[in-house]
């Protein structure tokens, strides 16, 4: 992340520029997305008569996410907006932090901003991958233990983030196509892992975590 502090003449508090790379391509991706499916929507509209172009028209404007990319023609023709996606990419991965702190530094601030994120993303988790509600509990003791539980679970996620250095959703997703079967024949019953994949010995390996057995359970006829 790149940031840069800027003045304003009118204005006594630090303002702070932030640009992220990988937020920048995120919005471009997701911008081309909904361009391609405005003009899959418009194309042929030309030869549509002006009242089916109005009901297009109205379609597309209860969808803001396509309308700013709606352009009208003075004759009523449905257009992609090219000034507007150009201003809007402009933008792109770029946001504006403002602090009364004058001796912040322009780095201390978005750093701080990044933290705040983190904090109100670990409340998130907490009250809904975590399941901290609801919490069906009426003694005080119970209350306190099922919040202190998913507070461990959330530092437990956090601790396999910082190590692993990638997200909770890609190592859950990984590690969820883990599985181990059940298989049955005439010499008897075993259980097997399914082989690992290079993703998954990664994680295994930067959480210094064992590989599962292959051969999990093994019972003779």
């Amino acid at each position: 992340m790149h940031v840069k502090e800027v003045k304003l003449d009118d204005i006594d508090d630090q303002m702070v520029i932030c640009f992220n790379p990988e937020a920048a391509g995120r919005d471009a991706h997701m911008r081309a997305q909904m361009v391609a499916q405005l003009e899959d929507l418009i194309g042929g509209s030309d030869a549509l008569p002006a009242v089916k172009r109005g009901e297009l028209r109205g379609k597309i404007s209860a969808r803001p996410g396509l309308n700013r990319y709606l352009r009208v023609t003075p004759g009523g023709l449905l257009r992609t907006g090219k000034a507007a996606i150009k201003t809007e990419a402009n933008l792109d991965g770029k946001y504006l932090l403002r602090s009364s702190d004058p001796h912040l530094s322009a780095e201390d601030i978005a750093l701080g901003y990044k933290q705040l994120l983190e904090v109100e993303r670990g409340w998130r988790d907490m009250k809904q991958i975590i399941d901290l509600r609801p919490a069906c509990h009426r003694l005080e003791e119970r209350i306190r233990a099922h919040v202190i539980l998913c507070w461990l679970a959330l530092l437990l996620i956090r601790i396999i983030e910082t190590t692993a250095g990638d997200t909770w959703s890609n190592i859950r997703r990984h590690l969820n196509r883990l599985h181990v079967g059940t298989f049955t024949g005439p010499a008897g019953t075993f259980r097997q892992r399914t082989e690992l994949t290079k993703p998954q010995r990664d994680l295994l390996a930067k959480l210094a975590i064992a590989p599962p057995k292959q051969i999990v359970e093994l019972e003779p006829a």
